[in-house]
C-alpha cells in the first residue's frame, strides 16, 4: 500500500486550492510549536532518546498511568507494525472498512487473516488479534460495545486505534478501561489532532506486559528529537492548544446537510468531522480528477478501502468558504 495512500496531495501541491482528501485538523500546529522546535534544533547534533522515555513520562502522568504502560512511537504506523510483529501468525480479524496498514502489516508478519464488516460485528471469529478503528477511519462510525467485547471474549487481544478520538462527542477513549482488562492495546496518535503528520509521533497504551512485548521488537531512535520535542509541547499545553471541535461538528452538520441537497450523492452517517459520500454518477476517481484539474480540490477516493465501491469518495470538513467551494464545483460537475 506503499502507493495507496489517500493523503496524496504531495503529488499535487501546485493544483491544490482545497484539500478535503486528508483528516488531518485544518488549522494547522498549535500555536507556539513552530518557534519551540526551531529553538530547540541545536538538539538534533545529537542522538535522540532510544525510546522517547522522558516523553513516555509525561504521557503517563497525563494519563495517570505508570510509564511502563506506554510505549512512543514513529506515529500510529509504526504501531501498528510492532503490533501485527509481536502477534505473528496469529489469527487475525480486521474490522472494515478499514485503514489498509492493518492488512498490509498482518500479511508481512503471516497472519491469518478473517475480516468482518462494520455493519455484521455483533459476533466475532475465533482470533487471537482484532483490529478495530474507533472512530473508524473511513466511516466516522463509533464502537460503543467494546467492554462487552473485551468481556465476551478474554482470549482475545484487541488493538483499538483512536487516532480519531479527539474528533468525536460519540465516544471516550479506551484508557479507562485498562485497569480492568488486560487484553486491550490502544494506538494514539499526535499527528491528526495537532496537523503534524510530517513528524510523525503517536504512542501505545496497553498493560506492561503487552508493552514489552511489544519493545521486544522496537528499534532503538525511531522517534526523531523533533517530535520529541513536539511531544513535550503538546502535553505541556494540552489544557490550551485543544481544536475547536464544537465548532468543526457544526460546520461538518452543515455541510452534510447541504451535499444532502445534491441527488447524485449519498452521504453517509459519521460521529467525526470526516465523512464518507457515493456517488451516483461515474465514479469517484473521475470525480476526483475532475475537481482537481478544474477547481485544485481534492478529494480521497475511497475506492481501494475494503468493501467499498468505486463509487466512494471521503471528504474532511474545512473552512464553511472552502466547503461552498467544493459545493459548488459538485453542482457544476452534475
Amino acid at each position: 500500500m506503499l502507493e495507496g495512500h489517500g493523503d496524496d496531495g504531495y503529488r499535487f501541491e501546485g493544483n491544490i486550492q482545497a484539500d478535503f482528501s486528508t483528516n488531518v485538523w485544518y488549522g494547522g500546529e498549535p500555536a507556539g510549536l513552530k518557534d519551540y522546535l526551531f529553538h530547540r534544533w541545536e538538539k538534533v547534533n545529537r542522538y535522540p532518546e532510544v525510546l522517547a522515555e522522558s516523553l513516555a513520562e509525561r504521557i503517563a502522568n497525563h494519563h495517570r498511568l505508570t510509564a511502563a504502560q506506554i510505549l512512543v512511537n514513529s506515529g500510529s504506523t509504526e504501531s501498528i507494525y510492532l503490533v501485527a510483529q509481536a502477534f505473528a501468525g496469529a489469527r487475525t480479524t480486521i474490522i472494515t472498512p478499514a485503514f489498509a496498514e492493518y492488512e498490509d502489516a498482518c500479511t508481512r508478519f503471516q497472519h491469518r487473516l478473517r475480516f468482518v464488516n462494520w455493519s455484521d460485528k455483533e459476533v466475532l471469529p475465533e482470533s487471537d488479534l482484532v483490529f478495530l478503528c474507533n472512530p473508524n477511519n473511513p466511516t466516522g462510525a463509533v464502537f460503543t460495545h467494546l467492554e462487552q467485547w473485551l468481556l465476551r471474549y478474554p482470549a482475545t487481544v484487541f488493538a483499538v486505534d483512536e487516532a480519531f478520538i479527539d474528533f468525536t462527542t460519540a465516544l471516550e477513549s479506551s484508557i479507562n478501561l485498562l485497569d480492568r482488562y488486560d487484553n486491550l492495546i490502544i494506538l494514539r496518535s499526535l499527528t491528526k489532532t495537532y496537523a503534524i503528520p510530517g513528524l510523525r509521533l503517536g504512542y501505545v497504551v496497553a498493560s506492561p506486559s503487552l508493552i514489552n512485548r511489544l519493545k521486544a521488537y522496537k528499534q532503538p531512535w525511531t522517534v526523531n528529537t523533533l517530535a520529541l520535542e513536539a511531544g513535550h509541547f503538546i502535553f505541556k499545553h494540552f489544557d490550551t492548544i485543544q481544536i475547536p471541535l464544537s465548532r468543526l461538528l457544526t460546520d461538518k452538520e452543515a455541510f452534510t446537510r447541504e451535499l444532502t441537497n445534491l441527488p447524485f450523492l449519498e452521504i453517509e452517517k459519521s460521529q467525526t468531522h470526516f465523512f464518507l459520500v457515493q456517488t451516483k454518477k461515474e465514479n469517484a476517481a473521475t470525480l476526483k480528477s475532475y475537481l482537481l484539474q478544474k477547481h485544485g480540490l481534492l478529494i480521497r477516493d475511497a475506492s481501494n478501502f475494503r468493501d467499498l465501491s468505486s463509487q466512494h469518495f471521503r471528504l474532511a470538513t474545512l473552512l464553511p468558504l472552502q466547503n461552498q467551494r467544493l459545493l459548488s464545483a459538485l453542482k457544476e460537475w452534475i
